[in-house]
């Protein structure tokens, strides 16, 4: 990597429009990658910033952003009282900009980007969640890269059996989730809407953009 990979905490924040501290917040969550002190990766903070709108919509937390994507997936999400899928109901009929859809499920997992040996891959694909990008008329990205989705509990022990070493430009990009795998998975598998948010906020534009436009299609059938 050169150093046009990376920029200072001050610039990221310049660029993604807040305050110091609230990067700095960024960075301890997980959100902005930091490879030194005061020194992030600049890949982290462009996929932060495709990850939301340009205004300042607030998140739902995991398990609504969870649910919200099965609701508008076309099932349910008993996890959800009454009162929060109601809630979740009328704001997913009134969205008509998937990019505030993107910016309100951005933290149904936290993305971390690693490398590793050839032979680990094939292993490591095997125990992720990937989402199903040919619905959206995405090849697979090859055989030598992983996308996909892990539970927070695993990811300590593949690290650890899989010799995964952390790398912002790495080809392995796991998205870290403290949800009920069980529904992950059953969602990851099934819905087009997990794979059309990866893919929304790709840094490739032809990525992104067959991301947003499958999105924008869910929302209008969901009104």
């Amino acid at each position: 990597m050169t150093e046009t990979d990376f920029v200072s905490l001050k610039e990221a924040a310049a660029v993604l429009g807040i305050s110091v501290r609230h990067a700095r917040r960024l960075v301890n969550s997980g959100s902005l990658t930091q490879v030194a002190r005061g020194v992030l990766v600049r890949d982290s903070v462009d996929r932060y910033l495709m990850s939301q709108r340009q205004g300042r919509t607030r998140s739902w937390a995991e398990h609504t952003a969870w649910g919200a994507i099965a609701i508008l997936s076309g099932g349910d999400a008993d996890w959800l009282g009454p009162t929060q899928t109601s809630r979740v109901r009328s704001t997913l009929r009134d969205l008509v900009d998937p990019n505030e859809l993107i910016s309100r499920v951005r933290d149904r997992a936290q993305v971390q980007t690693f490398t590793a040996h050839r032979a680990a891959v094939p292993r490591l694909r095997a125990i992720v969640l990937r989402p199903a990008m040919n619905a959206l008329g995405i090849v697979d990205s090859g055989e030598d890269q992983v996308d996909g989705y892990i539970a927070a509990q695993e990811l300590d022990n593949a690290i650890r059996t899989l010799g995964l070493r952390v790398e912002p430009a790495g080809d392995i990009t796991l998205r870290v989730t403290d949800f009920d795998f069980d529904q992950v998975r059953k969602l990851v598998s099934t819905s087009v809407v997990v794979a059309a948010l990866d893919a929304a906020t790709a840094l490739d534009p032809r990525i992104r953009g067959a991301g947003r436009r499958a999105l924008a299609e869910a929302l209008e059938a969901y009104r």
